[in-house]
Parts: C-alpha cells; sequence; structure tokens
C-alpha cells in the first residue's frame, strides 16, 4: 500500500497536491469553524426545543390547565412544535453547512420544491386529515368521552389524533372516521344539554290537568339529591307541542349537566308514568304511556 501511494503521489502533478493542501489549509482554517458554530447553534437550538415542549407535556399532565384549555391541545401543541420546529432547524443548518462549504444549494432547493410537490399531490388526503385534525383540536371543537354526532355516526370519542376519530355508538361497534370526513360536528356534551320528552297522552283529558301533573313530575326530579347536581335549571312544560287524531303531545324540557341528559330522561320517564297512574291521566295508547324521547335522536 505504501509503495502505490508513492507510486499516486509521482504520477499526480506537484500542482494538484500544492491546490490540495492549500484548499485543506482553508477549509480548516475558515470553513470548519463556520460548519461547527452552525453545528453547535442548530445542537442549542433542538435542545432549547425539547426542553420547552418536554415542559409543556409535564404542564399538561398535571392536568391543572384552566377548564376552557385541554391538555390534549398542549400536548399536541408540543408534538406538533417538537417534530415541525426540529424539522426546520435541521434543514436550516443542513444549508448553511453546504453553503459554508461553498456548494450551490440553488438546485438542491429546486429539487426540494420538486419532490415537495409530488409528495403533496400524492398525500392530498392525508394533509387534509392532519389539517382538519389540528383545527378540531385547538378548536376545542369535542374532547375525549364527549357525545358526538360525526359524519353521520353517534357516539362517544374513545380516541383522537390528528388524522382519525375513533367513535364508539350506544350498541359497541367502534367507528373510525378519518377528519377530513368531518364537515359538522354536532357536540351533546358541550357546557350543556336538554332533555326534549314528547308525551302523547288521551285527547281528552283537561290540558292544564297533563300540564299540572309534568310539571310536578318535572319538579320532583329536580328535588331528588340523587339528581340536584344533574339539573341546572328549572324544567319546563311548554304546552302542547302536537294535536293528532286522538292525541295529544306535550312537551317537556328539562337543562343538565353535559352526559347528565340520559339519566335524567330515563327517571323522568319513570316518574311520569307513575303521576299519570296516580292521577289517572289517560294514556295515548292502551295501558301505555308514550314518551318520544328527542334527546337520543
Amino acid at each position: 500500500m505504501p509503495a502505490r501511494l508513492s507510486a499516486l503521489w509521482m504520477v499526480l502533478p506537484s500542482d494538484f497536491w500544492h491546490e490540495w493542501q492549500q484548499d485543506l489549509s482553508r477549509f480548516v482554517r475558515q470553513d470548519l469553524p463556520k460548519v461547527g458554530g452552525v453545528v453547535i447553534e442548530a445542537a442549542i437550538l433542538l435542545l432549547a426545543l425539547h426542553a420547552i415542549t418536554r415542559r409543556l407535556s409535564a404542564f399538561a399532565h398535571r392536568q391543572t390547565l384552566p377548564s376552557r384549555i385541554r391538555a390534549q391541545q398542549l400536548r399536541t401543541v408540543a408534538s406538533l412544535g417538537n417534530s415541525a420546529g426540529g424539522a426546520v432547524i435541521v434543514f436550516l443548518a443542513v444549508m448553511q453547512i453546504l453553503d459554508a462549504v461553498h456548494i450551490n444549494i440553488g438546485p438542491l432547493l429546486a429539487s426540494a420544491g420538486v419532490a415537495g410537490l409530488a409528495v403533496g399531490f400524492g398525500a392530498q388526503t392525508l394533509v387534509h386529515d392532519v389539517i382538519t385534525g389540528f383545527f378540531i383540536l385547538m378548536e376545542n371543537q369535542y374532547d375525549l368521552g364527549d357525545t358526538v354526532r360525526l359524519a353521520g355516526v353517534r357516539g362517544t370519542v374513545e380516541i383522537m389524533t390528528l388524522r382519525r376519530t375513533v367513535l364508539r355508538d350506544a350498541d359497541g361497534a367502534v367507528h373510525t372516521i378519518p377528519n377530513s370526513q368531518i364537515t359538522v360536528v354536532s357536540n351533546l356534551t358541550r357546557d350543556w344539554t336538554q332533555v326534549s320528552l314528547q308525551v302523547a297522552v288521551d285527547y281528552t283529558e283537561p290540558t292544564d290537568k297533563v300540564v299540572s301533573v309534568l310539571k310536578e313530575a318535572a319538579s320532583e326530579l329536580r328535588s331528588d339529591p340523587a339528581f340536584a347536581d344533574a339539573i341546572v335549571a328549572e324544567p319546563e312544560v311548554p304546552g302542547i307541542e302536537r294535536v293528532a287524531g286522538p292525541e295529544v303531545d306535550y312537551l317537556v324540557l328539562v337543562k343538565t349537566r353535559p352526559a347528565e341528559q340520559f339519566r335524567v330522561s330515563r327517571e323522568l320517564r319513570r316518574r311520569i308514568k307513575a303521576c299519570f297512574e296516580k292521577n289517572n291521566i289517560k294514556a295515548a295508547g292502551p295501558g301505555q304511556v308514550y314518551v318520544v324521547d328527542r334527546t337520543r335522536q
């Protein structure tokens, strides 16, 4: 091997070695410090970014946030910031290093633009999913455990990511919905919910009597300690909602806390049936109290 190197040294012109030595010396004296400085700056920025995002994630896990700000939002911001910020820092550092060693970065930037355009066309749906998911999280449209209606599916939110939302319906079926398919969000457990019962009774029953009995059933429910915290306002019985042949429908409205409407609805129907039997109010059908729970529709 030394003999081959000696032969190569003899074959190549002396000018070549002289220029090579000059280039190497110039790189060590001028370019290498620039490259080292860029690497150190990039490392410091990456460490700072990681520290900030880690603090955000830890803050979210402590669950000491205001009610309008979710831990999920902070975790998402931290994850996106760490990934996107890290990619930007590395990209800029590589560009500065290439420029420092006198490599023309113009063609590289053009190639990167073309490649990015090709990837964008090939992943339009994925990009749409991620963008929609980001705004869903940032705008706090729904959270884990909320009962929602998305893309024609109603269920409880079990999983939320930037790409998809997973719901479990009342039958236990699991529905995976890409976020790009979510155009309208109906959140049934946000701030407050309302039980809306349409009670059908016989046409011959006096209206004042029926309304009084319905108010009595709803008021007793609100006075019950087991349901007092679940009901946030005085129940309302606006009166007749519909007249259809031998039936008259009465509307009962009870405003509840989120996710409490189903428990309140079941108990309210039971109490209405008991009050009707106690006051001899004829039901719409023989031997039954016909109730339409619009809360579940």
